[in-house]
Formats: C-alpha cells, structure tokens, sequence
C-alpha cells in the first residue's frame, strides 16, 4: 500500500516557559513542502539559521534532547516531535524564537491537540519508511539501557523503566500501533523524582519549573515545613503526599503506569531524529535521551546502508527488460549502449546491469597495459540506466537530455570481468519535464561510483 507524505493544512502556535532555561518561547509551526522533513527555525537571529531535525546534530542529553548546528541551538524538542510522528507527519517547518521548547504541562498533548485543529493534507510524494529487516540492538553500559528492534509491519513499542525506588520501581508500557498515540500516550507527562528536583532547584537548572509541569515522586519522608517551602518556590498552592501513590497531590494520574508512558513517548520523540517513519517493534529497557540518541544514530546508520546496500540479484530470473526493449526506448547504439538489461524497475527507481568485457571498445586506449573502465562511462552508464526509468513511465515519444551532474564520485576501479550493477532513484517527483535522481553503481556489494543527476524531458517531433 502507498502512503502518501503529509503536511500541516494551516499553521499554529505553541507558547510557553523552556523548563531548563526558563526563558518565554514561542513556536510556529508551518506547513513544509515534500521532503522537507522535520525542521527547527531560530527566528530571533540573525538569518534566520535552520537547524535539521537529525541526531548528528545532538550535543547534550543530559536534561532533554539538545540539538546545535554552526553554534546555533534548540533543546528539548522531543514532545514536539513525538506529537508530529504520533499524528502521521512528515514535513513541518517549526519557527522558534528561543534555544528550548516550552514545556507546557510536561506532555505532548497540547501539540497534538493543535495539530487536530489545524488539520493535515496529502501531499504528491511517496512516503519512504525505514522498515527493520533484522534485529537492531544497542546496549548503553552507561546507563544500563538496551534498545531493540524488531521487524513487524506497524510501529509499535515496548518499554519498561527500573528504579531503586520503593515508589517506583519496575513499571511496563506498550504501545501496539503509533496510530494509537494520541489516545494513549500524548497526555503523558514527564516525571522527577523529589531528590532530583532539589538538587535542580539548588543549582538554577529549572528556571523555568512548576509543580503543574511534572510528575513529581515523593520516596522518602517528608516534613510538613518542607512541603510548604517547595510550594513556596514554585508559588504553588499547599501541596500534599498521596500516601498510595507517593506523588504530590496536585495532579491525578491518566493512567497508572503514566511514568513508563512517558518514557515510551519520548522514545518516540528521540526516534524522529533518525529522519524516517519506522515500521518495526522498539524493545527499550530503561530507556533515556542518551540510549535514545544512540539508537536513533544506529538507525539511522542501518537505514542509509539498506538505501545504498547492493541490490541482489537472481542469475536465473528473466530481466524485465531486455537489450531489444531498451533499444526501444534509448536511442544509443554500438558502441554507446552501456545497459544489458534491466532487472527491476517501478515508478521511482530501477535496477540495471552491464557486464563489462575486454572487448569494449575503450579499452584499446584506456589503457593497453591496465585495462580500466573510464569514469565518464560510468557516468554515461548510470545517466542512460535513469533515462530508461523515465521513458518507461511515459505514453508517447520522449528523449531525456542530462543538464546536470553533482556529487560523482569514483570510488573503485572497474576492470574487465566485472558485472556493474545500476541503482537509480527519483529524488523528487517529475516536474514541468525535470527529472531529480540519484544514482550509484556496485562491483558485489561495492559502490563504484555514484552521483545526483538532473534531466529534461523532451517530447520528439515529428
């Protein structure tokens, strides 16, 4: 089934206090053109610098998830972004004029429910998911957290959190499709435990905290002069311990295992930054934004090896496409026909082959003594291998006239013997006659060379 990418239908804000810095932030967030992704606008500078949702551009996790490019920060972005997966997004331009995110109630309820009422579109683009094919695993000695995942056909996530707590010890959560997310998950909040918060209050650390902003744990005994002066430098209404649950009493609980919510929802959050959808069970033991980040860095990692990883091919399978068909739709011949045949082809990507042999006509002169096939052949290769892909989606008499080549790089040498393999991607659907691709050729499970290629298309005349 093709999923289409989504964007916002109009725009909104979200105000609020950073819970960190304490500093009053506002956040627009905008509708984004295909393939825009997640990203972050500071406003309040000069030029107004982007900073891409990505976690290669993670710097600290130790009170949130900090993000800086060319000295330029926003932190504390994963409710805002586990509410724009959790409500089936792909592009969304957020504009802030501050370094963290207000925290708001501690959730992501207040995004999500913005999101509702500014509404989603459809947009042209296929979307692209990350879908797991093997075990993924990371173990964080650190913090003694292990994240796994697994393959399945939704998103889907369990997560258990473990403390020395007689409060909270050991409490579970799942989630058994991100669909689901709103309902339950979104209105989860973050939680402290009583001894971190004094600690934070004594160093300036949540200038910008209140007791309506968190789960706050109470585990150990606690005077009544204490109470009120924790209340006192929260300007907060008298607070009690509710005996059963050990937490103040200011807040009622959604659900009784809303702290492991909570973890489950930032995961969640932490998971966007490896820029895809994913399709996949997350097993998190004892999950935080440092583990988080690590996971979502080997996500990452996994997903772009499963993008440019060779192509298998079957030596006994029939082609799709044979020389006679692609004579048919190239108007190359000897000796600058460079595609045997095709193997796989859909709407936005196709898979060719070219079996190298001495006999090429290039290596009488490149070179008698070492025979190597000239860069720019794989490049003319690569560009006939994406001209076939575009004429075989059109109706009628075409040509593809290449207008431009970036980003090519040789990586090995190819030698006669050698089976090439082509790889070629729309990036961006068809436009006013502009096709956008990406291609690389394999030697095995080699890249051999690659590059981004543009092409106009030309209706023949008679």
């Amino acid at each position: 089934m093709v999923v289409k990418q989504k964007t916002l239908a109009n725009s909104f804000i979200i105000e609020g206090k950073g819970l960190h810095t304490g500093v009053n932030v506002k956040m627009n967030f905008l509708p984004a053109p295909e393939n825009h992704g997640f990203k972050f606008k500071r406003v309040d500078l000069e030029n107004h610098p982007i900073i891409d949702a990505d976690v290669d551009l993670v710097i600290d996790t130790s009170r949130g998830t900090l993000l800086e490019k060319d000295g330029v920060r926003i932190g504390t972005i994963e409710h805002a972004l586990a509410a724009l997966i959790g409500m089936d997004l792909d592009n969304v331009l957020i504009e802030v004029n501050n370094e963290e995110a207000p925290i708001i109630d501690g959730s992501s309820k207040y995004f999500v429910e913005a999101i509702e009422n500014a509404g989603t579109i459809e947009q042209n683009a296929e979307r692209e998911y990350f879908e797991i094919k093997e075990k993924i695993q990371i173990t964080d000695e650190k913090s003694g957290a292990e994240i796994i995942a697994l393959p399945d056909d939704d998103y889907r996530l369990n997560v258990m959190i473990s403390f020395k707590s007689e409060v909270l010890n050991n409490q579970f959560a799942t989630l058994e499709s991100i669909s689901k997310f709103k309902d339950e998950v979104a209105n989860c909040r973050t939680f402290v435990f009583l001894h971190e918060l004094e600690f934070l209050l004594k160093n300036n650390l949540i200038k910008g905290g209140d007791l309506d902003n968190a789960i706050v744990i109470v585990d150990k005994e606690i005077s009544r002069e204490e109470l009120d002066r924790l209340a006192d430098l929260f300007a907060h209404d008298r607070v009690e311990v509710r005996p059963k649950q050990g937490i103040f009493n200011n807040l009622e609980l959604h659900f009784d295992n809303e702290c492991a919510r909570h973890k489950l929802l930032d995961v969640i959050g932490d998971l966007a930054l490896c820029g895809k959808h994913i399709k996949g069970r997350i097993i998190a033991t004892k999950p935080g934004h440092r583990p988080n980040t690590i996971f979502a860095k080997a996500l990452k990692k996994a997903y772009l090896k499963s993008v440019e990883g060779a192509p298998k091919i079957d030596a006994n399978a029939d082609p799709v496409m044979d020389v006679n068909r692609i004579r048919e739709l190239l108007p190359h011949r000897y000796p600058f026909l460079m595609v045997d045949k095709v193997v796989s082809i859909d709407k936005n990507e196709i898979i060719g082959v070219k079996n190298v042999s001495v006999n090429e006509p290039f290596f009488q002169g490149h070179f008698p003594e070492e025979p190597i096939m000239p860069g720019v052949m794989l490049v003319e290769a690569m560009a006939q291998t994406g001209g076939v892909l575009v004429l075989n989606n059109l109706v009628g008499k075409f040509s593809t006239y290449f207008i431009r080549i970036d980003n090519v790089k040789f990586r090995k040498k190819v030698v006669p013997g050698d089976m090439l393999i082509f790889k070629l991607k729309l990036t961006s659907p068809i436009r006013r006659g502009i096709a956008n691709m990406r291609g690389l050729t394999y030697v095995g499970d080699k890249v051999v060379a690659e590059g981004d290629f543009m092409a106009q298309i030309v209706k023949q005349t008679d």
